[in-house]
């Protein structure tokens, strides 16, 4: 059985979100959470993931439409823990 390998998607995007101006916008976080929601679940690697992208994500960064997003990944991190 191959192991997805959406997580690595996710890892490259974000490099490239941070390496463009140094942070993420919402766009590009959309598109980190559009590579997650794929098969429509989160598997360890991509909550791994999700939560290294998101503690990079600097407080002064986040605006209304970043916030929702943030929201959106908590919920779904949440359920998948439980």
């Amino acid at each position: 059985m191959n192991e997805p390998r959406d997580h690595l998607d996710m890892i490259f995007k974000s490099m490239e979100g941070f390496a463009n101006g140094g942070k993420l916008d919402a766009s590009e976080l959309a598109e980190i959470i559009a590579i997650a929601e794929r098969d429509g679940q989160y598997d360890q690697n991509e909550i791994r993931v999700l939560r290294s992208i998101i503690s990079r994500i600097k407080p002064e960064e986040v605006d209304d439409e970043i916030r929702a997003q943030l929201a959106k990944i908590s919920a779904r991190i949440g359920a998948a823990a439980s």
